[in-house]
């Protein structure tokens, strides 16, 4: 037995070295640049070591922003794209004909280069002197103003980026959602017609209870991944962010280290920390409500 755990563990060693060089080590060093006060990337100098870069970034009118921003976009994108990717795996698993053709075509946004579908997004949206663009013509069809949604109005640019992560995140929670669907035995929904239960009542008390984990688990990845867009909005709204008030937390992180601004590696660091903190509590919270849900 202690031959075996041994060759077990060094089995692990070149994944644990890896995780230990390129997570654990990065993650220390970050923490500790997040207290150095007055770091100079240059000199790798500091004059002191505090919670100033903590202060400095919490009052940040850049990062608070970027904070509403991100928070806006992960309560916004989140569930409605879960809600609407379940929704389009359960007519995609009633669909027998050209089910696969279906799947393909929801699928295709995944493969497609993401900065590629924000350009197409750009153009649909951009009202030019030349042209009120595709979703403005539709606008007014309708008989409704046109509305510049690329450098107008705050709420406007948020509605392109949510329209746009729901759109970009949209088929991998589909992929998912159809396979779970696949896989819940049918002998549940045969035992549950032959009681006499309706379809609503079928899909809240078979399907949604045995898809449950995948459904947390789109959950939990989608809230990490809406904290970390930043490359999305780049492609829409260009790389001023901030001059176009649609920075996000990792792209303020990006902006203290290479930006305009940049060169506060300190202050970067404790953007980071923070933003890992918030990430971490609302994936725990998940965690609690999924643990709590299913020991219920």
């Amino acid at each position: 037995m202690p031959s075996r755990s041994l060759k077990g563990w060094l089995y692990l060693i070149p994944a644990i070295a890896f995780l230990g060089v390129f997570v654990v080590y990065p993650l220390f060093d970050v923490f500790v640049y997040s207290f150095e006060e007055g770091y100079n990337s240059a000199s790798q100098t500091f004059y002191g070591t505090g919670i100033y870069n903590y202060s400095y970034v919490l009052r940040d009118p850049y990062f608070m922003q970027a904070l509403k921003n991100t928070f806006i976009l992960v309560i916004v994108t989140v569930p409605l794209s879960t809600a609407i990717a379940l929704l389009i795996s359960v007519a995609l698993s009633s669909i027998k004909k050209l089910q696969e053709l279906f799947q393909t075509v929801y699928f295709l946004p995944y493969v497609t280069n993401t900065l590629a579908v924000g350009l197409v997004f750009m153009i649909l949206f951009q009202k030019t002197p030349y042209t009120e663009g595709f979703v403005n013509q539709l606008i007014h069809l309708f008989g409704g103003p046109s509305v510049d949604f690329i450098d107008g109005p705050y709420w406007a640019k948020m509605t392109v980026m949510c329209i746009y992560t729901i759109w970009i995140v949209m088929p991998f929670k589909i992929l998912v959602l159809t396979s779970a669907l696949a896989s819940v035995n049918p002998d549940y929904y045969k035992a549950a017609k032959v009681d006499g239960a309706n379809e609503w009542r079928i899909f809240t008390r078979i399907t949604l209870p045995v898809i449950s984990p995948m459904i947390f688990y789109l959950i939990i990845t989608g809230f990490i991944g809406a904290f970390k867009a930043y490359s999305d909005v780049v492609a829409i709204f260009g790389t001023n962010l901030n001059s176009a008030g649609m920075n996000t937390i990792v792209g303020y992180v990006y902006d203290m280290l290479y930006g305009n601004g940049g060169g506060y590696p300190s202050y970067a660091s404790a953007a980071a920390l923070i933003l890992f903190a918030i990430v971490l509590t609302i994936t725990t919270i998940n965690l609690l409500v999924r643990r709590k849900g299913v020991s219920a």
